[in-house]
């Protein structure tokens, strides 16, 4: 029998760009790295790096061909592990990066940060699709109070996470799980009387059952005006898009295939974004406002192989996220976005 010819099905997702008129567009290509599914704590990949290159194809492409040459890299598509054990690591990276300048951007999230400010965005306010993002600043500090406690709460600090992730799982189910909202409050109990202090303390008090079995509800009849919870790539994405669209710039966003990426969270996300730019600019005294046009004017899936743009920002991902985790970041600062998911005390 002959060689089977692989066989790639289309991407799927996105949203379709749409005219923006005169304004000015900017198209970036878009990966991630330190994916883990649904799979929030694994400790072996604690961090998600989301990178986003602002380059043609035709100069992804020579510096694809570049890396790969300084490299010796035998054919086939070229990844962050290659660049960082080859034996001139330290020369080409300094390359890429040096290529890079002003052209890249990097959001990087640690996985627990992401699921405390969750907690607090889902159970202590109104669930938006701007939760985890520079929107929703107000809510930031009783995440971060708790998310610096975890080093006094030993083991439970875990059996918190994992019973709210074991709570928000949602799918396949027509009513609340009773016993899995019990196990996510005997959790917080847990750390309460293991004597954990203010002022998380007092944001674990906040969390009142009622309120999370009403949004836990919400979840389980498919309101999808409440964000995926365990979907990093979302504020992720939206952060980039805020950081390419200053100067009322639009975006269009050229992204590897990502399953969180449907058409209708794409939607809201556009529509909270636009929200975000209040009403058009030069609307007449007098006269109804218009509304924002959103930063975010589309996005397209493609598959990384294909586009040298998701392959340069596949590489600068994978290589940001191992830094961040090795703490060697210093060369990948001048790239990570300063509103990053991240605590940079690192208290705990």
């Amino acid at each position: 029998m002959g060689e089977r010819s692989e066989v790639r099905l289309p991407p799927q997702g996105g949203l379709p760009p749409v005219d923006v008129g005169t304004g000015e567009v900017v198209e970036i290509a878009c990966d991630e790295s330190g994916f883990s599914g649904r799979n929030l704590l694994d400790p072996s990949i604690p961090v998600i790096t989301h990178a986003s290159v602002d380059l043609r194809v035709d100069e992804a492409a020579e510096l694809i061909a570049a890396v790969r040459s300084a490299l010796r890299s035998a054919p086939g598509e070229l990844k962050s592990r290659q660049l960082l054990r080859g034996r001139r690591a330290d020369q080409v990276l300094a390359m890429l990066l040096t290529a890079l300048s002003g052209r890249a951007h990097v959001h990087v999230v640690e996985k627990e940060y992401y699921l405390v400010t969750r907690i607090v965005d889902l159970f202590m306010a109104e669930p938006t699709y701007a939760s985890g993002t520079r929107l929703t600043q107000q809510q930031r500090p009783a995440a971060l109070a708790l998310y610096r406690a975890r080093g006094s709460a030993g083991p439970d600090w875990n059996t918190f996470l994992a019973t709210f992730v074991e709570l928000v799982r949602t799918k396949r189910r027509r009513e609340p799980d009773r016993r899995a909202l019990d196990r996510f409050f005997q959790a917080r109990d847990a750390l309460l009387a293991g004597g954990i202090g203010p002022p998380a303390a007092g944001v674990l008090e906040e969390l009142l059952p009622g309120r999370v079995l009403a949004v836990v509800s919400r979840m389980t009849h498919d309101d999808r005006s409440i964000p995926p919870p365990l979907e990093p790539v979302l504020p992720a994405l939206a952060e980039t898009v805020m950081f390419w669209s200053a100067g009322h710039r639009s975006v269009v966003v050229i992204h590897d295939e990502q399953s969180a990426l449907t058409p209708d969270r794409l939607t809201r996300l556009k529509q909270v974004l636009a929200e975000s730019r209040g009403p058009a600019a030069g609307t007449e005294p007098g006269r109804p406002t218009r509304p924002a046009m959103s930063p975010l004017a589309g996005l397209v899936t493609v598959d990384s192989r294909d586009d040298p743009r998701v392959q340069v920002a596949d590489l600068l991902a994978g290589v940001a996220r191992h830094a961040e985790e090795s703490g060697d970041d210093g060369p990948l600062q001048p790239f990570v976005s300063p509103t990053s998911l991240r605590d940079r005390a690192r208290s705990g």
